[in-house]
């Protein structure tokens, strides 16, 4: 879809989805604890809990079911013919969890501080074609680009790009003081966070009085937690799981498609893989077929090493068969004909990583590639493994692909996690962005996902089917789609 001068105005919201009951019950969940000590309710901060932020905090743009951009605390948004000027108008009478007014000083506050150079957000790779935010009006804000660009609701719906109230940067990852429908009674990182309705919730206040976010390390311990009743909801369920979940009235699963994807990434900087032969055998290894099915018991959608999800306007169509000879072949034309040594570093931060990593160790081996399977440690997997050892496991959550792209590869992207540095690889992005005619923006997209097929660091198998599996006595999650969980609207029993 293209959202090119669209002005978007949804009106009022969901009427039917306000609460009228008082709010009651518990919903307990767990999270991995992946940034340990550096965790944070900062939504912007690399150490975020996505699991708290997502239930406390809004964006001005959110995804609804099918993706595609929908109001939250912005109503409607407009571009001058450029599209080098966004103007957005914000929702009235929000109020956040400390009871002041949601204005846009707040708006530019918040995406200001996302924006600084000497800040430490990774969202700000996403936004760099942001010269200045300005006010408009008080409940108005305009977006100054330094380049053309159609597609920037799509950028914000990112969920990190949540707001803050102006100022509040200094205490923000304490506090988690929001707009969204429940608000922080106690923050316990490692421990058990606790969240309670936000009665002044513009969508209505919340059915559930309670939530608690607890933080377990271990993706095992987290699903025997999830089976032995201590939390209601886990995320993260396998194949093989699942078939303990169906077989149980206690549960129920939702199965749902993602753009989330797991991988191995091989960091350029880095010898043998600085040499581009090199990372294409390593790519060319893979059957990504047979990882869909050994790994993800089917669960999965094959990824020729491209971060954008299947259903996203921009996915290139592309074709990525294994091919051992090449592999070989390309080894041995880089230097290395008896093949080379690997060490791939991996947790039970995420689940199937284990797994990934020893299906991928006999696929590659058959093209002299030798993988040593590293077990590291989860506590803080993110801080001391992830961009740290030559080889690791990795996963990210779904972006427009605009978004993928340049927060994953472009040289200068903050969290460019192979260390990839391409020329041209920049240039194809920089002119996608500016192109205001949908067909030769979608080429240049394309163009830019086959390049990675040729050159990247990083293997993308593929994108996650991901299977979420709920305590049957939780009510109201059928929408769970596209992680666009509507929190407001869960109970229990």
């Amino acid at each position: 879809m293209n959202y090119l001068l669209k002005a978007v105005s949804l009106g009022a919201v969901m009427a039917a989805g306000l609460a009228t009951a008082e709010p009651s019950g518990t919903f307990r969940q767990a999270h991995d604890y992946g940034f340990g000590e550096k965790s944070s309710l900062d939504p912007s901060s690399p150490g975020r809990i996505q699991w708290i932020t997502e239930k406390i905090m809004n964006r001005l743009v959110s995804p609804d079911l099918a993706g595609i951009p929908e109001a939250d605390l912005a109503t409607e948004w407009s571009a001058n013919a450029e599209a080098t000027e966004w103007t957005f108008k914000l929702r009235e009478g929000v109020t956040f969890h400390d009871g002041s007014t949601l204005d846009a000083a707040d708006v530019i506050y918040t995406f200001e501080r996302i924006l600084d150079p000497d800040g430490t957000s990774p969202a700000r790779s996403a936004l760099k074609m942001i010269e200045s935010v300005s006010m408009v009006d008080d409940m108005t804000v305009k977006m100054s680009l330094n380049t053309p660009f159609a597609d920037m609701p799509l950028q914000l719906m990112d969920y990190r790009m949540r707001i803050i109230p102006d100022g509040s940067g200094d205490m923000i990852g304490e506090t988690g003081i929001g707009t969204g429908p429940f608000k922080v009674e106690k923050y316990e990182a490692d421990g058990t966070t606790v969240l309670v309705a936000n009665l002044d919730y513009y969508k209505g206040a919340p059915k559930l009085a309670r939530m608690e976010i607890i933080a377990i390390s271990e993706g095992q311990a987290r699903i025997q937690a999830f089976l032995g009743g201590q939390t209601d909801m886990y995320r993260y369920v396998t194949a093989q799981e699942r078939v303990l979940l169906d077989r149980s009235d206690k549960y129920n699963v939702q199965v749902i498609p993602t753009g989330n994807w797991r991988g191995l990434v091989f960091r350029t900087d880095v010898e043998p893989f600085t040499d581009a032969r090199v990372r294409k055998a390593v790519r060319l290894a893979a059957d990504r077929q047979e990882i869909v099915d050994l790994v993800y018991g089917g669960g999965a959608v094959v990824a020729c090493d491209t971060p954008v999800e299947p259903n996203d306007q921009y996915r290139a169509d592309l074709k990525c068969p294994q091919d051992i000879e090449q592999a070989k072949a390309l080894l041995a034309e880089a230097g290395y004909p008896d093949g080379i040594d690997v060490d791939v570093h991996v947790s039970t931060l995420e689940p199937s990583w284990s797994n990934l990593a020893v299906v991928y160790q006999e696929q590659a081996a058959k093209a002299g590639i030798r993988v040593n399977v590293v077990q590291a440690p989860s506590d803080g997997y993110w801080n001391a493994i992830w961009m740290n050892k030559t080889v690791s496991a990795t996963r990210w959550n779904e972006r427009p692909a605009d978004q993928a792209l340049h927060e994953i590869y472009l040289s200068s992207a903050r969290w460019n996690e192979s260390f990839y540095k391409d020329e041209g690889f920049d240039t194809l992005l920089a002119t996608a962005r500016r192109e205001l005619d949908f067909g030769k923006r979608k080429a240049l997209y394309a163009k830019a996902q086959a390049h990675l097929l040729e050159t990247a660091g990083t293997l993308i198998p593929i994108h996650v089917t991901k299977i979420v599996g709920v305590n049957a006595r939780v009510k109201n999650v059928d929408a769970v789609k596209r992680e666009a969980i509507r929190w407001h609207l869960i109970e229990v029993d």
